[in-house]
């Protein structure tokens, strides 16, 4: 145990059997706040994730910050034995997270309408590719074509150029957030107007994106526009974008505001500018954008990095240098935040991984223990919890049920 700290959600009981990012992140987001959160994986394989990279050696990095917090039991659901134990460890939760495809679990009869018999106040969150109704139900899913899907990488890069997909699993990540969210909305239901059913929740994956899309809907809708590709905030605020410094480094500055035009004016000492026709509000900044993002290019180039910052910050103008992981090792907001923590792991010695957020004033949630090893708790829940004995569980090993 690496604290005693616990979180909001101390005591609440998760079964996890997801695989991969999107659904694993959101239990792996309710563990950090106090979850209990029980991983099930296929023994002698574990969770693919175990196998993706980036490595150190024959060390997956990313298993430490997206799988602690939790335990981990292996055990093939899909033997009889297997099912029947899964049956008795779901008795005991009050939230199970699943991505398989749908029907998958129906299939091994372990669907909800089975699954409620043995805990009537189950909560199952279920994440698939493209969700568990219409023509596509069925069809694999993953985050990058399901990026594609969403509306989100037509948007993406320069119009001479073909579409960008996210350098990593955007989407994945997001609908964890959206997995997290719906575990909590379900629970606090059925506990606080005392429910003596739960329910399903259910989500596809690309649905997590294009719920972010309202611009884009509302503009097809009434303007009959199909908006192109192109960098940065176009046609949303003016000036914004990236923007080069005196000393050859990128920074990022929007003015979404008009009042945030205002101060940035008064910084570039281009008070002017409030006064003009074409620059004093954002609607006529952006029909004239071109000029807008010529003058303020123009004015930052004057400055290095630093020093544009030290203005910009004086003046309350939002303005961000564009940071690489090295740079965020070294900032001092980062630090003091805590966003980056060192952990335990059972190879490396320690490993840094991301902090735990929100941040709560009386129920701060922790990193209670490091990732774990495949089947390092089995004696303690399959045996602790569920009383099998050392060679019921020796038996169970045998053959391959565990």
């Amino acid at each position: 145990m690496l604290t005693k700290n616990y979180g909001p959600l101390t005591g609440v009981q998760i079964l996890d059997i997801s695989t991969m990012i999107a659904a694993p992140f959101g239990a792996t987001l309710l563990a950090d706040l106090g979850a209990e959160v029980t991983k099930i994986e296929l023994p002698g394989k574990g969770d693919t994730l175990r196998t993706v990279g980036p490595w150190k050696g024959t060390e997956p990095l990313r298993w430490p910050g997206l799988a602690r917090n939790k335990k981990s039991v292996t055990l093939d659901i899909r033997s009889e034995e297997g099912a029947e134990i899964f049956k008795k460890l779901i008795s005991g939760v009050d939230i199970l997270i699943e991505n398989f495809r749908p029907g998958t679990l129906e299939k091994w009869n372990l669907g909800y309408e089975e699954l409620k018999k043995v805990n009537p106040k189950l909560v199952m969150v279920r994440v698939s590719g493209y969700g568990q109704t219409g023509p596509y139900r069925e069809k694999a899913g993953f985050g990058t074509p399901g990026t594609a899907f969403s509306g989100h990488t037509y948007l993406q890069g320069y119009s001479d150029r073909p579409p960008v997909s996210p350098s990593y699993s955007l989407l994945d990540y997001v609908t964890g957030i959206y997995t997290a969210f719906a575990c909590v909305s379900a629970i606090y239901h059925r506990d606080v107007h005392e429910q003596p059913e739960g329910q399903v929740v259910e989500m596809g994956l690309y649905e997590s994106i294009f719920r972010m899309m309202e611009f884009l809907i509302a503009e097809y809708d009434q303007n009959g526009k199909v908006r192109e590709r192109s960098p940065g905030l176009a046609g949303h605020s003016s000036p914004a974008g990236t923007y080069e410094t005196k000393d050859g480094k990128f920074v990022v500055l929007v003015c979404s505001t008009d009042s945030t035009f205002d101060r940035l004016a008064e910084a570039m000492e281009r008070k002017d500018m409030l006064k003009d026709p074409r620059y004093y509000t954002n609607v006529e900044r952006l029909k004239h954008d071109h000029e807008v993002q010529e003058i303020v290019s123009n004015w930052i180039k004057s400055f290095t990095q630093d020093e544009l910052q030290a203005k910009l910050d004086s003046f309350g103008v939002p303005v961000s240098p564009i940071y690489s992981i090295e740079d965020i090792f070294n900032d001092p907001q980062y630090r003091e935040r805590e966003n980056i923590v060192e952990v335990e792991h059972p190879r490396l010695g320690k490993i840094k991984v991301p902090g735990v957020v929100p941040k709560f004033s009386h129920t701060p949630g922790a990193i209670r223990h490091r990732a774990p090893e495949l089947g390092e708790h089995n004696e303690e829940i399959l045996g602790g919890k569920l009383g099998l004995s050392s060679e019921d569980l020796a038996v169970l090993k045998e053959k391959g049920v565990i």
